[in-house]
């Protein structure tokens, strides 16, 4: 049986018989594997992409197989001799034909499908679209090789555009990578000279190593620059801070040998019963330490234990001292409170008058020092008990003073004796008839009592 082209083709080609037939090139015949694997690709990219799309080719529309075995193409340009088939009948042979056909839309399939997921390849599928292109004319194939022709030629005319956005978007990638890296290297830069927050910055700087490595696309000759000057300041950095860390030990160096004298001291001064005069020296040796900084942390604990040993040694010693001591002046607390209690009477001015009370007093206060010290703790208490005493008696004697004041006496006879002149003054004007200058003389008389009355009461208070 002879398949026959669609009419179409058929109507366009002249007598296959009245044409010599050429002689195609000879084609390589795809293995089994080959084809299978062309064709597990595309169904693979259709699996994960789902934009790819093969056209379904009929053979029987674009070429037969005669019985013979001998295979035409139809095309525009007429019906062409694509090779012989010997291995079955004509149908399996227009089928093998039709399979080849497929092979390479499943190729074109590919490049349209990497076109899109693979843009940087552009370049590339245009060199591959074109060989596939280069072979149509001799191709052993039946199939709409024109509608290959024109999805070739439509990946030639797409992948110039895609090749010019990939270098477009390249271009601004690798723009927005110089700039961030400009800008790293601008931050390393202004950490490395002023910064003093060692531990912080030295993260930072390790962390924009990282950040740096991420970034992708900058040429060669531009980071190159842009590393050097992020190394510049990192090796900047580090030299900042290993002179900072040096002084730092110098210096911590100095505040040893401080502290280590301060130590010595202290321990010289532990085992001192010249309580107060030491207790004066350990405050000064504590301004002394707070004064001179701190050496490394593992050297300055050291040297505080044994400063504050010293000092525990003397204070606890001293706390001992006092607590014996306070013992031994309880008794003199219970005297002195007897003291008062047996003087509370005669030393009384209102009932004794202020000379007996004053006597009585200076008899108390040698009696009190004779008895001497009490408890730390009571001493506040005792000397407001005896300063309370003491007030008593001057109180008094100052309210006695200002009675006797032969000064304010006369003042209060002067006040009186104006305020009588102007009362007499005032009867005297009202006898008359003259009541208004009464009036007045009264009112000053009124003036001249209530001073007379005021200075009479300030020396009885």
């Amino acid at each position: 049986m002879t398949n026959r082209p669609h009419d179409r083709a058929n109507a366009n080609q002249q007598d296959p018989q009245s044409q010599p037939k050429p002689q195609p090139r000879p084609q390589p015949k795809p293995s089994p594997a080959a084809l299978a694997n062309n064709r597990t690709a595309v169904k693979g990219a259709q699996a994960l992409t789902g934009s790819v799309h093969i056209p379904h080719n009929d053979p029987a529309k674009w070429g037969r197989v005669e019985d013979d075995g001998t295979a035409y193409v139809v095309t525009s340009h007429g019906e062409r001799h694509i090779g012989d088939f010997k291995a079955g009948t004509p149908e399996e042979g227009l089928a093998h034909f039709g399979a080849r056909y497929d092979d390479v839309s499943t190729e074109i399939a590919l490049l349209e499908m990497r076109l899109t997921t693979h843009p940087e390849e552009a370049r590339r599928i245009r060199s591959d679209a074109a060989k596939i292109r280069e072979d149509l004319d001799t191709a052993a194939i039946i199939g709409d090789i024109e509608s290959l022709q024109t999805r070739l030629a439509s990946i030639a005319t797409q992948s110039v555009g895609v090749e010019q956005q990939v270098e477009s978007l390249k271009e601004r990638r690798r723009s927005e990578a110089t700039e961030r890296k400009e800008a790293l290297a601008t931050e390393a830069e202004k950490l490395a000279a002023d910064s003093t927050d060692w531990k912080a910055t030295g993260d930072r700087l390790r962390a924009i190593v990282d950040e740096w490595k991420s970034i992708k696309g900058v040429d060669r000759k531009t980071d190159d620059q842009l590393w050097k000057r992020y190394a510049a300041a990192r090796d900047n950095f580090r030299k900042r801070r290993g002179a900072h860390f040096a002084e730092l030990d110098r210096n911590r160096m100095a505040v040893k040998n401080v502290k280590e004298n301060l130590v010595e001291r202290a321990e010289a001064l532990q085992d001192s019963t010249d309580w107060a005069e030491t207790s004066r020296a350990y405050r000064e040796l504590m301004k002394e330490w707070k004064a001179a900084g701190r050496a490394h942390r593992d050297v300055d604990d050291k040297l505080w234990q044994r400063f504050r040993a010293a000092q525990d040694k003397f204070f606890d010693a001293r706390k001992a001292n006092d607590a014996k001591r306070d013992e031994e002046f309880l008794a003199n607390a219970q005297a002195k409170q007897k003291l008062l209690d047996d003087y509370d009477a005669k030393v009384d001015p209102s009932t004794h008058g202020v000379e007996k009370s004053r006597e009585a007093l200076h008899e108390l206060q040698e009696k009190w020092e004779d008895i001497g010290y009490v408890p730390r703790g009571q001493v506040r208490e005792f000397e407001d008990k005896i300063a309370a005493v003491e007030r008593r008696v001057s109180e008094a004697a100052d309210a006695e003073w200002r009675r006797t004041d032969p000064e304010a006496q006369s003042r209060i006879a002067q006040f009186q004796a104006k305020a009588d002149q102007y009362s007499q003054e005032a009867e005297a004007a009202e006898a008359k008839g003259n009541s208004k200058k009464a009036a007045t003389l009264r009112e000053q008389a009124a003036q001249w009592q209530q001073w007379a009355d005021t200075a009479a009461a300030a020396i009885e208070s």
